[in-house]
């Protein structure tokens, strides 16, 4: 086992602490500033992302940072590269390295993850930038007669590619095949299909020799469709739970789940649901993207003036998602705060 890995792999998990992913591509960010009325330059994405990583507290609550790779290279306004901004307050920077999805050859519903090519190049360019660790994102769709286990199988020998070049360039990689929520599908449904998914993941990574105890998983949770949407946290919790003991290894550090279309709070409950029922083999947390950062973005609403309102709606959704990491959530707590 490599130590040093391990230790960064722990860390992210550390108790009440979980991952804001703050790497939506140039495409996703816009469709979010335009939600609220703001042109997306590089100075107001990077201005906004400048908001959140100065949130005071949120080192209590977060431990680390996804990237995208223009924030990775961005300045401060006081003139700190935005990873030394992190590295401050104690938080690590991490960066998304996949290249999105693109249709997967002969099975054109279905998607695959693009970025293999010149990755080890980009990894130790990103390591010399302060990376700490990394995130490659797998999509797997559920409708008629899909997914495939060809489908599987690419996606998860891809996942398994990235997550062994990344340990051996010193940079814990978060493996991250997200069961997408759209659709009309059961919660049975998904727990098949998720189940299958991570069976597949995890005998790929056994086959490329990845190290399991410097690695995190980010899966989504077993939910049924956005078209089907009925299940209680108690519901999710209890069918997360059984597919999981049934194929992620205890030699995984940590579970850090997405939230995947849920909104802010559901995504918390969930999460409070399945660590009540704990202890678990591994430790279980957040790596939110829009439900850590919806919220704050209605309220910065592309002005400057309106940052400390920012970064107390971020700052309140991080510190709901820390006693969830607990199990001691509930909605008293969320209305108190």
């Amino acid at each position: 086992m490599d130590a040093a890995l391990n230790e960064i792999a722990r860390a992210l998990v550390a108790p009440g602490k979980g991952i804001l992913a703050a790497d939506e591509s140039s495409g996703t960010i816009k469709k979010r500033f335009d939600a609220i009325g703001t042109e997306s330059t590089e100075d107001r994405r990077r201005a906004y992302r400048e908001m959140l990583f100065t949130a005071k507290g949120a080192e209590e609550c977060i431990s680390g940072v996804i990237l995208y790779d223009e924030t990775i290279r961005q300045t401060a306004s006081d003139g700190r590269p935005l990873v030394k901004v992190l590295e401050d307050a104690g938080i690590m920077p991490g960066i998304k390295v996949d290249k999105g999805t693109t249709k997967l050859a002969k099975s054109p519903h279905e998607l695959v993850t693009d970025g293999l090519d010149g990755l080890r190049e980009r990894l130790v360019e990103y390591r010399g930038l302060g990376a700490k660790f990394a995130k490659w994102r797998a999509v797997i769709t559920i409708g008629d007669g899909i997914p495939t286990q060809y489908c599987l199988d690419v996606n998860a020998h891809a996942l398994a590619r990235y997550a062994a070049l990344c340990q051996d360039e010193g940079i814990v990689p978060i493996v991250e095949p997200e069961v997408l929520m759209d659709g009309g599908h059961t919660i049975e449904r998904c727990f098949d299909v998720t189940r299958d998914t991570l069976h597949t993941v995890f005998d790929e990574l056994f086959a490329q020799q990845v190290e399991l105890e410097g690695m995190l998983l980010k899966p989504n949770m077993v939910v049924p469709g956005k078209a089907n949407r009925t299940a209680s946290p108690d519901e999710v919790a209890d069918a997360t739970l059984t597919c999981f003991r049934e194929v992620v290894p205890a030699a995984v550090p940590g579970i850090v789940f997405l939230s995947g279309g849920q909104d802010d709070v559901e995504a918390t409950a969930n999460l409070d649901a399945i660590n009540k029922r704990g202890p678990h083999p591994w430790e279980v947390s957040f790596s939110y993207g829009r439900a850590l950062q919806a919220a704050a973005l209605k309220a910065w609403g592309g002005s400057d003036a309106n940052a400390d309102a920012g970064r107390a709606a971020f700052l309140h959704r991080a510190k709901m998602n820390s006693l969830a990491r607990y199990g001691k959530w509930s909605p008293d707590a969320e209305n108190a705060a």
